[in-house]
């Protein structure tokens, strides 16, 4: 036998790419817990295999370097496997917001020149296939469902005839080298040897995913992050906020956000923690999940940490496993500090800022970071890279004065995906990020949060875009102009507020009744106005601009009536 075939595969992967990684934690971590899901257990060693299986799977279906691939499924092990395997094959992964309805999804799709989607059917009573009847998806090829047992449970979407829909069985059935039949999954046959030739293959230049976000246009825009960034970063998070090995990491957030993929999954393969995916927050089920699996990690928004604190039956549940959490999306109250550190035995609490167009991280607090540091801002920047807050003109603010954020390092997308002048809009040609938020920076470098340019707002977690809300909005027959807020909300942090002037004729004490039920049909629910509110005009300024301040402090008063 050669020198080259008695050679470890995976000895020269390590972290140049996320293939790369999922092989050097295989070499590492070996039989530790990598993945739990139900029933489902797999060891760090048998994660490698599941994702060149799903490689080799992908291979079979025609699945190339570069292709655009989509995943629209809540978290779940599946998804792991799924994503890690189209990262393998080269695939650029572009996950869908599960909140998404057919409109938002077939748009996102068709952008992004996806050729195939992963997806379910019977998440929160949803037919995600069947969303996308009658939708223009010019690429798309193929569609595979990620649980067989979704099969059957909804009845066949018609765009079967167009779009073939295959089980998750039939998928990997490729990777066995399927080669009876015309369909399109028929492949060659293939062997670890070449999926590992093509795991060799992905560059820490390559790009990793496209992850759309919204901008003041409301025009989602897919953020061009690549396996180098996403690793670099993510080794970086994952040492500030202390993730270890043998950690056991309940992944709350979604996986379709950075929060949820990299802070979540991709920190895990650096670290060494169990990846442990949760579809939906739900208190009672998260507090049984941590007594049962004995969970370290659990991030997220701060209202998880709220419902928790204030259930009634906490204390009959085994939570003493908890050590870490890291929080952020939301103001942070000292209070609730101080109460998970007592009342809970989170040993570390801390917040962040981030962005998509920063792969997710900007700013953070340290472990060693006071109670009110940590309620009062958002951190410092992370290790070689840049954060300065700026005026109007460009020019650099001293300390304690608010401006725009901007960022620089390697934390910045290359771009927006086929969107030049979006790109150029966002990144200077000295390379800063300007992210649209408000905000100023203490003597240490903590920066705070104060107002956003981008007039986003955050429900439950959620990033909502005014703009991308009202262009909905307006398609109503019977709206004339919208503007949206948002406003305080005890439950979800935020809610959305729309103001609306009727178009002539209508009648608006219906339209303020029916356009919520209209709008939950064209988007996702979190971005669903909670308020209607008629009005015979909206306020604007000198040059035509609405006053949204002026709305937020009315619809901050008429709440409280």
């Amino acid at each position: 036998m050669s020198p080259a075939e008695t050679e470890d595969p995976r000895a020269d992967l390590l972290y140049s790419s996320v293939p790369g990684l999922v092989a050097s934690a295989a070499a590492r971590f070996g039989d530790a817990e990598a993945l739990v899901d139900g029933d489902l257990r797999l060891s760090f060693s048998e994660l490698e295999a599941e994702s060149l299986r799903v490689s080799a799977a992908a291979m079979a279906a025609g699945i190339s370097p570069g292709d655009r691939v989509a995943i629209w499924a809540p978290n779940m092990a599946e998804w792991v496997l799924a994503a890690l395997g189209l990262l393998g094959l080269g695939a650029v992964l572009v996950p869908l917001n599960t909140r998404f309805k057919g409109p938002e999804a077939a748009d996102v799709l068709k952008r992004s020149g996806a050729r195939a989607l992963f997806t379910v059917r019977g998440f929160l009573g949803l037919d995600y296939p069947a969303m996308l009847e009658e939708q223009d998806i010019p690429a798309l090829e193929r569609i595979i469902l990620l649980r067989d047992d979704d099969e059957g449970t909804f009845s066949e979407p018609t765009r079967t005839d167009e779009v073939p829909i295959f089980g998750w069985r039939e998928f990997l059935a490729g990777a066995e080298g399927v080669v009876e039949g015309d369909g399109p999954l028929v492949g060659v046959a293939t062997d670890e040897r070449a999926v590992m030739a093509a795991w060799r293959a992905v560059k820490p230049e390559d790009l990793s995913d496209l992850i759309f976000t919204s901008g003041t246009t409301g025009r989602p825009k897919g953020a061009m992050t690549s396996h180098g960034q996403t690793l670099r970063t993510f080794g970086t998070w994952a040492s500030i906020v202390g993730l270890s090995e043998g950690d056991r990491y309940l992944i709350v957030n979604p996986f379709f956000h950075t929060f949820g993929y990299k802070a979540g999954i991709i920190a895990c393969l650096i670290a060494g923690a169990t990846i442990l995916p949760e579809p939906v927050f739900d208190v009672d089920r998260v507090l049984a999940k941590v007594a049962a699996e004995r969970i370290s990690m659990l991030p997220g928004p701060p209202t998880l940490y709220q419902s928790i604190l204030d259930h009634p039956d906490r204390t009959a549940y085994d939570l003493s496993s908890l050590r870490l959490a890291v929080t952020g999306a939301a103001a942070v109250p000292v209070e609730l500090i101080l109460r998970m550190r007592s009342e809970l035995t989170f040993s570390t609490v801390l917040t962040a800022y981030g962005l998509t167009e920063a792969t997710g991280v900007v700013t953070i607090c340290r472990r060693t970071d006071q109670p009110e540091v940590i309620s009062h801002s958002s951190g410092r920047a992370i290790p070689e890279t840049e954060v300065t807050i700026v005026d109007d003109t460009g020019a650099a603010l001293p300390v304690g004065q608010p401006g725009e954020i901007l960022v620089r390092g390697y934390t910045v997308v290359s771009g927006y995906f086929e969107d030049p002048e979006a790109t150029a809009a966002a990144i200077d040609a000295e390379g800063w990020l300007h992210t649209g938020d408000i905000g100023f920076m203490d003597p240490a470098g903590n920066v705070t949060i104060t107002d956003r340019l981008k007039d986003m707002f955050i429900v439950g977690g959620f990033n909502a875009y005014p703009a991308e809300i009202e262009g909905t909005l307006l398609r109503h027959p019977g709206v004339s102009q919208v503007a949206v807020v948002g406003v305080p909300d005890p439950r979800m942090g935020e809610v959305g507020c729309a103001f609306v002037v009727p178009r002539p004729g209508t009648d608006p004490a219906a339209l303020a009744e029916d356009l919520p039920a209209w709008a939950r049909e064209q988007m996702a629910n979190y971005k669903v106005p909670r308020t209607v509110r008629i009005i015979e005009a909206l306020p604007l300024n000198a040059s035509g601009k609405v006053l949204k301040t002026e709305l937020r402090a009315r619809a901050a008063k008429e709440s409280r009536r």
